[in-house]
């Protein structure tokens, strides 16, 4: 991580501020390292891998819980709260499950000066807890389907980590859904991915592939599972969701059964979903620049800054703090800087920090009955009159929107190649492309692509089929898009 030591804000104030970041095209790792730290949405936590979200970051991940929240109430999913510690007891009652997240596990053992009678593990995701409460829950088929979601923190004990994208601890929601048939449930699973990908279109401006996941890649413990990918600026993929049919293993490792309309008493048929804090960081890698952060509107803890200009003008500062109030009233968050930092220092941070508009307002403005309009994301500025500025303040943040995800979506497109062979899948993925490519269905094709390209393969496409698989060359039973990933 760059650090700054212990410059005055005065001192910074002179300072162009896109210098103290890393430049976006030969240094991205580093570039997104200097933005998370230098915007203030993140520090790091004193345990290896930790971090500490601070207000600006923690406001964004609010305004996904808002923006979720009110999706998960559409689909009749209410929210609930399960334990952190979960018996190690549970953990080992589905066997893939198990394996699969024993290597990422934190066990506490002891607890009160004493070592405990069963270890209890500290929750890498909340199926068997869950699991196990629902078969208290549920008897009889008028008690589904159960559709719940819980809002928590989660521990992996990760070996490399990057703050928002990969940390030991984060914050997710995790839905848990019962069903009577394996039809509704797949049903469920479905519903959920077109849920996430509708969400990153909307709120986050963000473009996505969905499909579902090759055998190596799904959920340990599910069925099937059905990934969102993300293109983020180098061309790397981050999975920003998953949803995950898991039949019935869970259901028979709980006993989560009900008595059927024919007396019959069957197994349930169960389904999770979730996405992470690990969108902010895809916002960031997504939408970011040369000068730092840009925020989609929907999200965006601010989405207006009014910057005065001349502040100690008679009536300045009056037509700011009104405009502000103004603003508030319909429904936009705005802010208003009159802190005693020069404007174009507060120009400078407040494009670092990715607020979607700034509306700069001054004596000549006033005098004029207009104010000037600066947009993030294409830094063009318009004039508009103070009368309307309300209204066209709301229209721009939906164009702002609209134009980030065309933005990223014709970047997106135009990034996406086809392979015939293995060297021209290594070298579309070292170009910073998405590549697609026909695959056999053999895991050893699938290892291979692997260990030449150090690419996985991120979600299998119903699209415009190969007809050769892209390592061994026998028949392809579908196209698959490899990627590097973090």
């Amino acid at each position: 991580m760059r650090r700054w030591g212990a410059r005055s804000e005065q001192n910074m104030a002179k300072d162009n501020f896109v210098e103290q970041i890393a430049d976006i095209d030969s240094d991205f790792p580093q570039w997104y390292t200097d933005v998370v730290v230098k915007t203030r949405l993140v520090d790091y936590g004193p345990v290896k891998g930790t971090m500490v979200i601070r207000p600006y970051g923690y406001a964004i991940w609010e305004n996904i819980q808002r923006e979720m929240d009110a999706r998960f109430r559409a689909e009749g999913i209410e929210n609930a709260y399960f334990p952190l510690l979960i018996p190690m007891s549970f953990m080992t009652k589905e066997a893939e499950h198990v394996e699969g997240f024993a290597p990422e596990v934190a066990v506490v053992t002891h607890a009160g000066g004493e070592k405990l009678a069963e270890p209890l593990c500290i929750r890498p995701t909340s199926e068997t807890i869950i699991g196990s409460m629902y078969s208290k829950w549920i008897q009889s088929y008028r008690d589904l389907p159960v559709l719940m979601n819980q809002w928590a923190n989660v521990m992996r004990w990760e070996k490399t980590t990057r703050p928002f994208l990969r940390t030991s601890e984060f914050l997710w929601q995790e839905g848990h859904t019962v069903h009577s048939s394996e039809a509704e449930a797949m049903e469920m699973t479905l519903k959920m991915l077109a849920v996430y990908e509708e969400f990153a279109r909307t709120c986050l401006a963000m473009p996505v592939l969905t499909g579902r996941k090759t055998e190596k890649e799904k959920f340990a413990g599910a069925i099937a599972t059905f990934g969102m990918e993300a293109m983020m600026h180098d061309g790397k993929s981050l999975q920003a969701g998953t949803t995950h049919y898991l039949g019935q293993n869970f259901a028979k490792a709980f006993e989560i059964r009900f008595l059927d309309k024919d007396g019959a008493l069957k197994y349930g048929y169960t389904t999770s979903f979730g996405v992470s804090t690990r969108l902010i960081g895809a916002i960031i890698m997504t939408h970011g620049d040369k000068r730092g952060l840009v925020l989609p509107p929907v999200v965006a803890p601010v989405q207006a800054v009014i910057v005065p200009i001349a502040a100690k003008k008679e009536g300045v500062l009056e037509a700011c703090r009104a405009l502000k109030e103004t603003l508030a009233a319909a429904g936009v968050r705005v802010t208003l800087d009159d802190s005693e930092n020069s404007p174009g220092w507060k120009f400078n941070e407040w494009e670092m920090k990715g607020v979607p508009v700034r509306i700069e307002l001054g004596p000549r403005d006033l005098e004029a009955g207009k104010c000037t309009l600066f947009r993030r994301d294409t830094l063009e500025k318009s004039e508009c009159a103070l009368d309307g500025a309300v209204q066209t303040v709301k229209e721009l943040l939906v164009e702002i929107s609209d134009t980030m995800y065309e933005r990223a979506k014709a970047r997106m497109d135009a990034r996406i190649v086809r392979a015939e062979t293995l060297e021209e899948l290594l070298a579309g993925v070292e170009g910073g492309n998405f590549v697609r490519a026909g695959w056999c269905g053999c895991r050893a094709c699938e290892d291979k692509v692997k260990e030449f390209a150090q690419a996985t393969a991120r979600v299998l496409d119903g699209e415009n089929t190969s007809d050769t698989c892209v390592v061994c060359g026998k028949k392809a039973q579908s196209t698959v898009v490899f990627a590097r990933a973090y």
